[in-house]
């Protein structure tokens, strides 16, 4: 494509793709250590309270304009995968 506008705005938007890709990949990597040493303390790996807490935190930082029920919706996946992903 040679509009510029539509250039620049897809380079943005694949920076912000990026950013995401390696906020995900930290952030699994900090539960992974999050898990062993809750494993350690014998101390179970999934915290219901926690996680319902995280999604209240956000929900009050989150300045939009994703939505309330968007931003849910998406860390919830976020936390469902990390399960997945981390064990």
């Amino acid at each position: 494509m040679s509009d510029p506008l539509i250039r620049r705005l897809r380079e943005q938007i694949a920076e912000r793709d990026r950013a995401i890709l390696d906020a995900v990949n930290a952030r699994l990597r900090l539960v992974t250590e999050l898990r062993r040493h809750k494993e350690s303390e014998g101390l179970d790996f999934v915290d219901p309270e926690q996680e319902e807490h995280l999604l209240r935190a956000l929900e009050d930082a989150n300045p939009g304009p994703l939505s309330r029920k968007g931003l849910r919706k998406l860390f919830e996946e976020i936390l469902a995968l990390t399960k997945r992903e981390v064990g």
